[in-house]
């Protein structure tokens, strides 16, 4: 498996991205600072559904979810906020969160936006999707295991 299969890494800051399909299975990688911390897939599936999927299906969706910063069903967000902002709140803010002032879900976005890349690469169906994902997830791809999501 190699890493030249995936794009060149792009901001979040810049999200949305035009060159990711509407339509496809793929698995990404996401950095900080140079740090490799997950990996993903998306397309589940996407060999059947491709000619009845709705107008965006897969990639696209799956890191519009990220972007996003919502804790709520995705859980990369859910690991940025645990290993990233939450360690980083200062005591005074604290009482922002309470009144609803600030909120987990904006904190997480402005870090993702402010501090994350990421890359992609296209498959065609969702096995080869997952079988890439698993070895960049090993350390097969790009020489390291991601921080958050490290598979042995």
């Amino acid at each position: 498996m190699s890493r030249d299969r995936f794009s060149p890494r792009f901001p979040f800051a810049a999200w949305p991205n035009p060159s990711v399909p509407a339509v496809a299975a793929g698995v990404y990688a996401i950095w900080k600072d140079g740090e490799l911390i997950y990996c993903g897939m998306s397309g589940r599936g996407i060999d059947s559904k491709a000619k009845t999927a709705p107008k965006k299906y897969g990639l696209v969706t799956r890191l519009n979810s990220h972007a996003s910063g919502r804790l709520s069903g995705d859980q990369f967000c859910v690991y940025v906020a645990n290993r990233f902002v939450i360690p980083s709140l200062k005591a005074e803010e604290l009482p922002l969160f309470a009144s609803g002032a600030i909120t987990l879900d904006a904190r997480t976005k402005a870090f993702i936006h402010d501090h994350l890349d990421y890359a992609y690469a296209l498959v065609e169906t969702s096995a080869d999707a997952y079988a890439l994902e698993r070895a960049a997830r090993r350390g097969d791809v790009f020489g390291v295991q991601p921080y958050l999501n490290p598979l042995s």
